[in-house]
């Protein structure tokens, strides 16, 4: 397991959850830092819009539709939800560095 993989876990809320995609960011001994992935995005508003990044070779981090990356949430979780899982895929270098300027632009908004 190492950051910038795709895991399929499942994440609850208040009324219910589902199976979803996930990015690592950081891991540790017992906790993982992971953002959800979603594919929903044109019904959105533009402040949400803005936190999302767009992954731009989708299909070859094994996602199955263009797919946005939610930086509004980052979940801390146990590790264990995902530890004998296979990744389903991994951002390519070029979507790994647009991402991490991403995330330093919108960091010092």
């Amino acid at each position: 397991m190492e950051p910038f993989e795709l895991f399929i876990t499942y994440l609850s809320w208040k009324s219910g959850g589902k199976s979803r995609p996930v990015l690592v960011l950081l891991l540790s001994e017992d906790t993982i830092s992971v953002y959800p992935v979603t594919t929903q995005y044109e019904n959105k508003s533009e402040s949400i819009k803005s936190r999302y990044f767009k992954i731009n070779d989708w299909l070859q981090a094994g996602l199955d539709k263009q797919s946005y990356i939610d930086t509004g949430i980052l979940l801390n979780l146990p590790i264990s939800i995902i530890k004998d899982k296979k990744p389903i895929g991994k951002l390519t270098i070029t979507d790994k560095k647009k991402f991490l300027a991403f995330l330093t632009k919108n960091q010092k908004q």
